[in-house]
């Protein structure tokens, strides 16, 4: 269906934009970590190909398009080797991390989207499975990181900003307006409502009558 949107050279660009993205906030976050060179190597490559490859594995899409684009492998390594030696003071880092994870939210939940829409799968279940593009590499990269999964602790709206994304998509395909205006819309949306939400401190509800001010547990 992107293929339809935009033309192939403009739908690699995207791809690979959102591959080095969500590569730069892996390496990044395991800079800050303290990582070695192969452990900042190791979470770029999660972060930037992990929810992309458990959606291909889902929709039968095999081999999956990271195993079948040598580009699509050689980025998050580019990505890591720039952070190595040019990521930015210590106190900016955290900053860093969280304008690139929102970029990368943008791109993938539409990507996914509209990939699993293409394989036959219904608006429900294509837009599911463009929410675990989005965040899939990020649990992975947290995980591997030892830090809770953005996913379960949904501090400043994380997975909500790619519902909305994904959902945002799906209606499009529904009433057939799917375009470059309503994908550019879709992705920028998503990444506005990211910034916002780590702007402003919003996040999902926590259990019914649990104060927020009680603190959480490590």
């Amino acid at each position: 269906m992107l293929h339809d949107l935009f033309p192939p050279g403009i739908q690699h660009v995207l791809d690979l934009a959102g591959i080095f993205v969500f590569a730069t906030a892996g390496a990044l976050l395991a800079v800050r970590k303290n990582f070695d060179v192969f452990g900042i190597c190791v979470l770029a490559l999660v972060t930037a190909l992990g929810g992309g490859l458990f959606r291909d594995l889902v929709i039968g899409a095999v081999p999956p398009a990271a195993f079948g684009e040598l580009s699509f492998f050689v980025t998050p390594l580019i990505a890591a080797v720039i952070v190595f030696f040019l990521h930015p003071e210590v106190q900016r880092i955290n900053r860093a991390i969280n304008v690139f994870d929102a970029a990368g939210l943008g791109l993938f939940c539409v990507t996914g989207t509209t990939k699993a829409y293409e394989f036959g799968f219904g608006l429900t279940a294509s837009a599911a499975l463009g929410v675990a593009t989005a965040v899939g590499g990020g649990v992975l990269r947290d995980v591997l990181a030892n830090e809770v999964p953005s996913l379960l602790r949904d501090r400043e709206m994380y997975a909500v900003p790619a519902i909305v994304g994904a959902s945002m998509v799906a209606e499009f395909i529904a009433f057939d307006v799917l375009n470059a205006v309503t994908t550019a819309l879709a992705i920028v949306t998503t990444f506005v409502l990211r910034l916002l939400a780590m702007r402003y401190h919003w996040r999902a509800p926590l259990a019914w009558n649990r104060r927020s001010s009680v603190a959480e547990e490590p």
